[in-house]
């Protein structure tokens, strides 16, 4: 079960092959929900909704209010417990979209995170070899700039993970970052985050004063992260493999559904190891095994992904596909960086991770006003 949100022929016919129907009907526009149960999807059609049937399920078409409003009376009207489930699943999905999470609702270890707008997490690469900013900055003094133009989350590195980035061994990465966070920490009140995939680098890390780890393998990587981030706040990244070999693994028969699923096994991995939810944020993994075209697809149908229930985390700044578009090099790419910041705060993302702090912040000051406007 999940929700698509039709706006093109190709998503329609996206659609159409998710379910199996043989012939796609390229002109669906609007929300569908995806369902496999064929009593819930009947009950969807005696709510008045379209439905069209496929071999592999079906698909239900309306608005997200119509969606929630029919997978209600279902909810109420249905005798079979798995059913009635099954239909405050959808509820609860269309819910989540209709209202996605702010990133306020990132439960952190001692910090609170702003209300009423959409965050920005800070880039701060304690690396020499960063694929925009690698050694171009004291990683403290830049941290402690970042936190002056607005960041609300500092994220320090100190591993590349640019495609065919050389690989550093735990010892190495703790020594770049391990003094940046406990000096960010004793003097900002911005929460730190330590971007790694080794336990190693954030159990002294979180030691040091940092509040998040951000794993950019989802926890597939290193079986002690569990342990070192129990207590801490999370976020999970899509990706697939390394990134020696990422790029060639981005090959999806379904994107967004792909995506999503693999999100909701890293969703389940940490909270099967003890880690609540409310401390979970999941990032959809832009430039990471995803090509140009299918970085510009996830961020158009970015509000698909809001249907998890988790703060959304994007970082599009200064990535290739940016300058697949604009021809600029990647320390030029402000302008292009700051339009997908926005873009993805409208589809939904509730943080943005970025290289360039007062712009997007700027930015997203107009954005946000604009999109709550009246609520």
């Amino acid at each position: 079960m999940r929700l698509l949100e039709l706006q093109c022929e190709a998503d329609a016919r996206q659609a159409c092959a998710a379910i199996g129907r043989e012939v796609a009907d390229a002109n669906l526009r609007g929300w569908a929900a995806v369902l496999a149960e064929s009593v819930l999807a009947e009950g969807m059609r005696q709510s008045g909704l379209p439905v069209l049937q496929g071999a592999r399920g079906a698909l239900v078409l309306g608005s997200i209010a119509q969606i929630w409003l029919a997978a209600r009376s279902l909810a109420d009207a249905l005798e079979r417990e798995p059913l009635r489930e099954a239909a405050r699943e959808l509820m609860l999905r269309a819910a989540n979209v209709e209202t996605p999470a702010p990133g306020s609702a990132w439960k952190l270890p001692r910090s609170k995170l702003p209300e009423r707008r959409t965050l920005v997490m800070g880039v701060v690469n304690a690396t020499p070899d960063s694929f925009s900013d690698g050694g171009a900055y004291d990683p403290v003094a830049h941290g402690l700039k970042l936190a002056e133009e607005g960041a609300d989350i500092l994220d320090v590195g100190g591993e590349s993970t640019r495609p065919d980035a050389t690989p550093v061994d735990a010892v190495e990465e703790r020594r770049r970052t391990e003094h940046v966070v406990r000096e960010l920490s004793r003097r900002t009140q911005v929460p730190i985050s330590i971007d790694t995939t080794k336990a190693a680098v954030a159990a002294p890390a979180l030691d040091a004063g940092a509040e998040i780890v951000n794993d950019v393998s989802g926890l597939t990587r290193d079986p002690e992260m569990f342990r070192a981030a129990s207590g801490a706040a999370l976020c999970l990244m899509h990706m697939r493999g390394t990134p020696a070999d990422m790029q060639s693994r981005a090959r999806y028969a379904d994107l967004h559904g792909e995506i999503e699923q693999e999100l909701v096994e890293a969703l389940e991995r940490a909270c099967a190891a003890g880690i609540p939810e409310q401390c979970i944020a999941v990032d959809p993994g832009l430039g990471f095994a995803k090509t140009a075209a299918q970085n510009r697809t996830l961020l158009r149908r970015l509000r698909e992904l809001t249907q998890l229930g988790r703060p959304l985390v994007v970082g599009a700044s200064r990535k290739s596909f940016i300058g697949a578009s604009t021809g600029k090099p990647a320390p030029d790419r402000l302008f292009g960086s700051v339009a997908a910041a926005v873009i993805g705060a409208s589809n939904g993302a509730a943080v943005l991770r970025v290289h360039d702090v007062a712009a997007t912040r700027e930015a997203l000051a107009v954005a946000d006003s604009i999109r709550t406007s009246g609520v």
